[in-house]
Formats: structure tokens, C-alpha cells, sequence
């Protein structure tokens, strides 16, 4: 593989979509409301982001574990939804506990309501930008040219799969840790990650679903050949 390739493929995988606070509508939302807009979005980034589906199931489950404010009726808030977005972007590096520490450490700031969820949030996706073109640097300046790493041979390909692995579970480490440090564990943490389990558990059950789609288009195209 030549070092365009590798780099095409670090901006595919990139390539994600989320929504902003300006894409929410200034209305209340049901929860199909929510998925379609959610659903769109992801549309407009690479394939590979597009499986990110968010559900009614992990919806509820934050709704029933404490992630987002209770839900009066059917519909959603601008700042319950804004909730769910913040859970949703955050989920894939953090648990669900963590996620749920880092929410409540952010409502026992003085005067936080609505307002300061959205300037929040607007903040993490303006830095999620800049990470994004840092992290194609990391890879093209520091792994490739400072470790004099080549992409076309074999060893030094997984060489730099282990850096970017190396660097990202450091990163993670570090998030986690000032989390413990700011917003420790409760008393009782036996609830913490249960919607993590749900929603792994559901995102098992899509994986599966897609290999059964996969092994049927696959038959399908030996008995046509």
C-alpha cells in the first residue's frame, strides 16, 4: 500500500458526521423524530460511520438509567435531546458510567442549564474538528516520517496500526483518569454500565443480522454465477 492510500483510507475513517446544536429543531421531537435526524446526518460522512445507528432501545435505556432529564409524554427537549447527542458522540470511547459522571459533573455547575449544555456541546464538536485534522497529522508527520515508518511493507503496515493503538489507548487513559480524579465513583456502582451491556449487546445483534445478510447476497451471487 502506497502512503496516498494510507492516507485516502485515515481520511474515510474520519470522515464521520454529527449533528450540531443549529441542525435541532427549536421543537419538541418523538423519538423517530430524533433517529431520522440523527440518521441523516451520518449519511452525509463515510460508509463505514453509517452503522452508527442510533435506537429507540439505547434512547430508553438512557432515559430509564439517568443519563437524560425525565421524559414528560412522548416527546423530547431541545436539551434532552442535546443529552442523547453528548451520549451518542461519546459513547465509543467512554462507558456509559463515565459518560454518566461526566453529564452530572456538568449539571452541578452553578447556573448550568440548557444554554450551557449547548455551548457545550457546540465547544466539543468545534475541538472534535480540530482533533480530526491533528490526527491525520499525527499519523502523516509523527508515525510515518519521524518513526520512518513505510506503509508498503508489511511489518512496518502493522508497526503503525500498533502506534495509532498505542496513542489512542493513551488518550483514553488519560480521559478516564481525569474523570476519577473530578467525578469519582458513587458509593454504589453496580448500575454504572448496564446501558453499556444493553447497547453492546444490541449492536451484537445488528452485527449478526448484517453477516446473515451478507452470507444470503453471497449464495445469491454463486448460484448466479
Amino acid at each position: 500500500m502506497t502512503r496516498n492510500q494510507l492516507i485516502d483510507i485515515a481520511v474515510d475513517a474520519t470522515n464521520d458526521s454529527e449533528l450540531t446544536s443549529k441542525d435541532i429543531p427549536a421543537i419538541d421531537l418523538y423519538v423517530d423524530q430524533i433517529i431520522n435526524l440523527i440518521s441523516s446526518k451520518l449519511a452525509e460522512g463515510s460508509e463505514r460511520h453509517r452503522s452508527r445507528q442510533l435506537t429507540k432501545t439505547m434512547i430508553n435505556n438512557y432515559s430509564k438509567d439517568g443519563l437524560i432529564m425525565p421524559v414528560k409524554g412522548k416527546k423530547y427537549t431541545q436539551e434532552q435531546v442535546m443529552q442523547i447527542l453528548f451520549i451518542y458522540s461519546l459513547k465509543n470511547t467512554l462507558s456509559i458510567g463515565e459518560i454518566k459522571r461526566l453529564l452530572y459533573g456538568a449539571y452541578g455547575i452553578e447556573g448550568f442549564g440548557a444554554e450551557e449544555l449547548t455551548k457545550l456541546y457546540d465547544a466539543h464538536e468545534e475541538i472534535k474538528s480540530e482533533t480530526r485534522e491533528y490526527s491525520l497529522k499525527f499519523l502523516n508527520d509523527d508515525i510515518l516520517d519521524n518513526l520512518s515508518l513505510d506503509a508498503s511493507d508489511d511489518a512496518d503496515y502493522i508497526s503503525i496500526i500498533c502506534a495509532l493503538v498505542s496513542m489512542s489507548a493513551h488518550l483514553k487513559n488519560i480521559a478516564q483518569a481525569m474523570i476519577d480524579v473530578k467525578y469519582p465513583l458513587p458509593v454504589s456502582e453496580d448500575d454504572d454500565d448496564k446501558s453499556d451491556k444493553k447497547d453492546k449487546k444490541e449492536e451484537k445483534s445488528k452485527d449478526k443480522e448484517k453477516e446473515k445478510e451478507e452470507k444470503a447476497k453471497d449464495k445469491e451471487k454463486k448460484k448466479k454465477q
